[in-house]
């Protein structure tokens, strides 16, 4: 039985958790809309390439397969608050850096490529750092209802970013959008430094040893209830969640639309991705491998009803029920991995389950952008969802032969654990 609409933010009671949370949106809303910039700019200085654009969506992402392991290994040893602050700062100061090349109008192709990859190597360690951080500010009991409200906020400010990105586009050009961004992230900055540490509910640090990264990697290998989900994230996070790439060229090339119908697609996206993290946030009890295969049949079969819709607004309708499943899939593939794990090993899961999510984009993105400009924009999408589609498919049948995984945490305050029945 879902709980009252009043219990869909009961995260937000803790203070500490309020104050992520709302330097997390003013900053996310800044990430989204330089993400929108970003690519504009990309198109306007390639001559419209989708093999550009694929290039420099890799280039940020990659850092993700080499470093991905490693900052989850940060995550278990150093204090997480203290080295979000670090990151944080980082980034804003990449984003003042392109910023500041492109009002200038001095900025280069190579330029964006460069601050992305360096953007990329932040990103790879702020996510699974960030991550495993909220179940320091909520503790287990709330856990599923914080991962929720975290999808929320990161679609809220989806929706607000591109919108807000296509308006400064069209008025001032990109370079202003990548400024605005650096500003927002005094706002996750402050926020950090605002937490009351006494509050906090760190776990036991991980003493250095060899060894470590390999022991994380043979837990999830041993753990079914846990290799499952992040095979299936890895399939749909690599092929089916370029649209970063591919709305891009549906947008400029297939329909002749500008920046700003470019951020509508990308927030109807956002929309559909805003309710289904709503939805996730109201259930009560243990997240079901069943939602999470069905989401994803979902997911697969909208992808290419979307690559097949005859007309922009079309596509913009079809988009917000496909954000839905894609944010009902990835919020409980992230609560299964997050409450199925150890502490003491939950930052290195986390990293891996990261690695996949993201870390296939470099495979994926330059392939999709290729086809996408080799086929026509929609191929891109196309095939990205029957990639998912089957990948979904075979996870649904590998469950049924080995009988339904079933998760059933305990969430002690001191040692939280699962068991899990096959």
């Amino acid at each position: 039985m879902s709980p009252a609409p009043g219990q869909m933010f009961r995260s937000l009671r803790i203070r500490n958790y309020r104050l992520f949370a709302g330097g997390q949106v003013v900053s996310l809303t800044g990430t989204w809309a330089q993400r929108v910039a970003q690519d504009w700019l990309v198109l306007e200085l390639s001559g419209n390439s989708g093999i550009a654009l694929g290039v420099v969506t890799a280039l940020q992402f990659l850092p993700v397969l080499v470093l991905g392991l490693w900052s989850g290994l940060l995550a278990d040893r150093y204090d997480k608050r203290r080295l979000l602050v670090v990151v944080q700062v980082a980034m804003g100061l990449l984003a003042l850096a392109l910023g500041l090349l492109d009002v200038t109008g001095t900025v280069q192709l190579w330029h964006v490529y460069a601050l992305s990859f360096a953007l990329g190597i932040a990103s790879a360690i702020d996510t699974p750092v960030r991550q495993s951080f909220v179940s320091e500010l909520v503790g287990p009991e709330e856990l599923p209802n914080a991962v929720g409200l975290n999808s929320a906020t990161f679609n809220s400010a989806r929706i607000l970013g591109p919108a807000l990105a296509g308006v400064v586009i069209a008025a001032v050009g990109t370079g202003w959008v990548f400024l605005g961004n650096a500003l927002s992230f005094v706002a996750v900055v402050g926020g950090l430094l605002a937490l009351r540490t006494d509050e906090l509910r760190p776990v036991t640090r991980l003493v250095r040893a060899k060894g470590q990264l390999r022991e994380g990697v043979e837990y999830v290998r041993d753990r079914p209830h846990l290799l499952m989900p992040i095979v299936l994230v890895a399939m749909v996070g690599t092929f089916g969640l370029n649209f970063q790439v591919t709305m891009a060229l549906v947008a400029k090339e297939l329909f002749g639309q500008g920046a700003g119908s470019f951020g509508l697609l990308t927030s109807a996206l956002a929309v559909g991705s805003l309710i289904g993290a709503l939805a996730s946030a109201r259930r009560s009890g243990p997240p079901r491998v069943r939602r999470l295969l069905l989401s994803a049949v979902a997911f697969g079969v909208l992808e290419i009803l979307v690559g097949l819709a005859p007309t922009f607004e079309v596509m913009a309708v079809l988009l917000v029920p496909t954000g839905i499943s894609v944010l009902t899939f990835s919020t409980t593939a992230n609560t299964l991995v997050q409450l199925g794990s150890a502490p003491h090993v939950r930052g290195r899961v986390m990293a891996l389950y990261i690695l996949v999510f993201t870390g296939g984009t470099p495979v994926g993105a330059p392939l999709i952008g290729w086809v996408a400009e080799a086929l026509g924009p929609r191929s891109g999408l196309l095939i990205g969802g029957t990639v998912s589609l089957v990948s979904a498919l075979l996870a649904t049948g590998y469950v049924t032969r080995t009988r339904e995984l079933r998760l059933e945490p305990h969430l002690l305050r001191r040692h939280p654990h699962v068991h899990v029945h096959v």
